[in-house]
This record gives structure tokens, sequence and C-alpha cells, in this order.
């Protein structure tokens, strides 16, 4: 076996979950795509490519890769572009989606010069969304996404093509339902000027749980009222949902007031970032999550342990677990479900450049120490 700390995604179920939403793709005449935000592997586009045929990009590095690696341009989003890597998202974009009225305007006639052909969208706020979690609602009043219906004139601006909205989180079938309705109350005399309306991700339809025939059902309503509407889709963690896991190893077993820690050679704060965030509880291999305000009612002599990571951080652990058995140094833990939106947090989310590192000399001259490139962020994801 490789040396711990490692992703292990699986083929077989990254293929299941590809077979699922191809199905569904064809029942409901709707075209779903790879959001790389959520998994961005791309030595697995070869296998993706044998069943979908575009990805959606937010930033000029994943334009890049949807171009270079998955072989089609991008359906790109950006709550902001700008002038230094606008001409690098026009030459990776099939569609281009603006985020505002203002950005629209600016930039517009750099598309409407350009040799590329590119299909322009708005991103509109429905002003509702089933999201529980503050931190993920981008409908949340005060948001930075979208347009609102009152900020839309009665005609649309020229060259405008589409909307594309974002509400969902995990979501179900249920809460794209409630979504359409909003779109069709807030929005719905603007629809007839459009060619595609792209509904965005969240849209967890490899779930065990999830209703697809009702998927299938509303979507073919919804074009039926809409025919002159192409629907596009762009989930991530839906392809990439429970196909694979993080395999780390216990490192140090530590015990304070009564407290064990089991101190692993990953980090939550580095590599898991939404477990601290969400916070997102994974499953573990043989173990069992045990919340604070239920601790008082476990036996003392069980198996408890708080899971560290190897990081100074003072707040970098994951709760409590119960074990089978007691740890020992050397063992195995399986963090269960970590492909999606873990192995991109762990390099550069969202294809985001880091920023240069530069040092002020003693006679003011700047000396660059470090820049990073597109290179940086696709060598991360090799």
């Amino acid at each position: 076996m490789p040396q711990t700390p490692y992703y292990l995604l699986e083929e077989r179920l990254l293929r299941r979950n590809l077979s699922l939403i191809k199905d569904v793709s064809e029942k409901a005449g709707v075209e779903f795509i790879l959001a790389f935000k959520a998994f961005a592997l791309w030595r697995t586009f070869p296998i993706f490519r044998e069943y979908i045929s575009h990805s959606t990009a937010s930033s000029p590095y994943e334009a890049r890769l949807a171009l270079e690696e998955f072989g089609s341009k991008a359906h790109t989003f950006s709550p902001a572009y700008e002038e230094a890597t606008f001409s690098d998202i026009l030459r990776c974009s099939s569609h281009l989606t603006f985020n505002s009225l203002s950005q629209m305007e600016r930039f517009m006639p750099r598309v409407v010069a350009s040799p590329e052909k590119v299909s322009v969208g708005l991103r509109i706020n429905p002003e509702h969304s089933t999201i529980e979690t503050a931190l993920y609602d981008p409908c949340a009043p005060g948001s930075r996404f979208g347009v609102l219906a009152s900020q839309l004139p009665d005609t649309l601006p020229a060259g405008l093509e589409g909307f594309h909205c974002h509400c969902h989180c995990e979501s179900d079938s249920y809460a794209l339902e409630q979504t359409l309705g909003w779109i069709e109350k807030l929005f719905g005399c603007w629809l007839p000027q459009l060619k595609w309306l792209n509904l965005g991700g969240g849209h967890l339809v490899t779930r065990k749980d999830y209703d697809t025939c009702h998927l299938v059902s509303i979507l073919k309503d919804f074009k039926a009222r809409h025919p002159n509407l192409n629907i596009i889709l762009e989930p991530g963690s839906a392809f990439a949902w429970q196909t694979g896991d993080l395999v780390a190893s216990v490192v140090d077993i530590v015990e304070n007031k009564g407290i064990r820690t089991a101190i692993l050679n990953v980090s939550f704060t580095c590599h898991m970032p939404d477990c601290l965030e969400m916070p997102y509880w994974p499953e573990v291999e043989g173990a069992k999550h045990i919340p604070d305000d239920a601790l008082g009612d476990i036996d003392k002599g069980a198996h408890l342990y708080r899971l560290g990571g190897n990081s100074c951080l003072s707040g970098d652990y994951l709760g409590t677990w119960q074990f089978q058995q007691p740890l020992r140094v050397g063992q195995d833990i399986v963090l269960r479900d970590m492909i999606h939106y873990t192995t991109v947090k762990t390099t550069m989310f969202n294809g985001i450049h880091h920023p240069s590192l530069l040092m002020r000399r003693m006679d003011g001259s700047l000396q660059t120490l470090r820049h990073f490139t597109y290179e940086d962020y696709r060598d991360r994801m090799d």
C-alpha cells in the first residue's frame, strides 16, 4: 500500500455517478457540465468525456484547464473579471456570465470585438434559497452574487443570451422546483428574450435518496413552458460524491484533562477546510461521531478520541469519535467521501492564483521572490 496520507479515487464509483448523470441528462433533455470548483483532477477527464462534453470555470486558470485538458471551452462565471486576464477568459470560454450589469457594460465591447464566439449571460438572484448554512447561501440579504429583478430594465441589454442562477448546496429536486417557481415569478418576463438558462450547481443527483424521476419531470415541464431555453446544470459534488476517501495514519495519541486526541498526518485546516468552515463531518471508517452534548451519556471506558491534525493551529481537530477498539500509533484512519471539495481546496480553490511574494530591498527596489502561474495550479492537480 502507498504511504499515507493519500486520496483514493475509485473509478468504478466515478463511472457509476457519471452514468446516472448522463441518464438523467438524456431523459430530461438538459445538459450537465462539471464544476471544477468541486473537482479538477484533470487526469480523470478522459473518463468524464465519455459521458459529458463541457465544464464550468470561475477563474482564468480553470478556464484554461477546461480548454487545454478537458478539450472544450468553458462555461465561465466570475464574481468580477479583471482587465489583465479578460482576454484569456474570452479565448477559453464558450459561455461567459457576468455577475453585475456594471461588469457587463464594462466588458461587453471587448466581447463584441473579440474574434471568439462567446455567448453572454448574466447572473440573477431570485432572493430565495433553501440553504440553511449562511456561509453557503448566495441569496442571503446583501449577497454579492447576482442581479435582482428590480435592477433589470424591461428590455435586456443587447447581446445578452442567458441567465445564470445558483442557489443550491447538496439540495434535492424539490428545492430546485421551488427555485424554478421563483425564477418564473420574478424573471419570467425576460425568459422569452433568452437562449439558455444555467441553473448552477448544488444538485446532488447522485445521492441515494435523490428523486431523479421528479427532477426529470420538473425539468421537462419547465422546458415545455419555455421551449426557447437550453437548460444547463453544473453540479460539482454530484460527480465525485462518495467516489473516494482520504487515508491518513495515527502518528501520536495525547491526553489532556481526560480528552484523548489521535494526531493524524493530515491537517483539517490545510487539507479539509470545509470540516472547520461548515463544519462538514466525514464518515470515519470503524467509528461513530459523538456530538459534544452527548458525551456525558457515553461509557467512560469507551474508546473516544478527537481526531487532530498535524498543524500548529490549536483548533486543527475534528469532533469526538467512538472507535470499536483502542487506536494505536501507525494505524490507518479512513475519512470517507473526501474527493469533492477537498482535493481542490488542498491546492488552489476555484483556480484562484496565490499572491506573488515580494521583498522591498534596502535601496527601495522591489525583488520578486516568487510569482505563481497557471502551471502551479495545473501541476498541483496532477
